[in-house]
């Protein structure tokens, strides 16, 4: 089963510093339809005005994911990360893959420190396996090369192929299609599968898809993309 949800369909909120859509109950939007798909809870596509950002907040048992598409963002938290000498400088830049699991509690901040530049960003929350769990931070690279014309796995349940390790029955893929290029892999009709794309168009198992669309399948057993244009693209396979 297909179920395609178009970007202008999402909710949105502007806070004059920040700019965000909602592909899922967050906050004020709230949309009894899409409160989450599987362990997937929240997809929020924010812009972040320049000088701007997140205070300093708190969040407990949740696989948060960061994902920027252009310019920086500065984290700061309360396991040390982002501060002055710290091992994990806590800059995330376009290709980077953050994960946070805030488990038992963690504080942290998100932060644009750029005169003139808005950072762009996704901020993904996946429920965990397991509740109570020590607080962790982990941040990745990924360069375009080893996500053109493929799937590159990003974040699993066991940090394989070298994605960051995220505390639920989940993986995350990232790629970049163009020029013809085109992918069919097997799905497991027992999992649900998001496709999220994050900009240019791009076909995924039949439908056409515009920056800011998904794809929700179910009972599937393959995934077929084809016919992209400046595509980037994240599924989400969900146990």
């Amino acid at each position: 089963m297909l179920t395609l949800r178009k970007s202008k369909e999402r909710g949105f909120a502007d806070h004059g510093w920040l700019k965000s859509f909602h592909s899922f109950s967050f906050a004020d939007y709230h949309d009894p339809k899409h409160m989450g798909f599987g362990s997937l809870r929240v997809i929020n596509e924010d812009r972040i005005a320049p000088g701007t950002g997140f205070g300093t907040h708190g969040h407990r048992d949740m696989e948060i994911v960061s994902y920027v598409l252009s310019g920086e963002l500065a984290h700061k938290d309360s396991m040390g990360n982002g501060e002055a000498g710290a091992a994990v400088a806590g800059v995330i830049r376009p290709g980077d893959v953050q994960r946070m699991s805030a488990g038992t509690g963690v504080r942290h901040s998100e932060f644009n420190h750029a005169p003139k530049d808005t950072t762009h960003f996704l901020q993904i929350w996946i429920e965990p396996n397991q509740r109570g769990i020590e607080p962790g931070y982990e941040q990745k690279h990924f360069d375009a090369g080893s996500k053109n014309g493929t799937l590159r796995l990003v974040a699993s349940s066991d940090g394989r192929d070298g994605s960051v390790t995220i505390h639920a029955d989940a993986a995350i893929y990232s790629g970049l299609f163009d020029a013809g290029q085109a992918l069919t892999r097997p799905l497991d009709p027992a999992h649900k599968t998001y496709v999220h794309l994050v900009r240019g168009s791009l076909e995924v198992n039949g439908q056409h898809l515009q920056a800011g669309d998904a794809l929700r399948i179910e009972n599937e057993s393959a995934l077929e993309i084809a016919h992209g244009t400046d595509a980037e693209v994240l599924v989400f396979d969900l146990h």
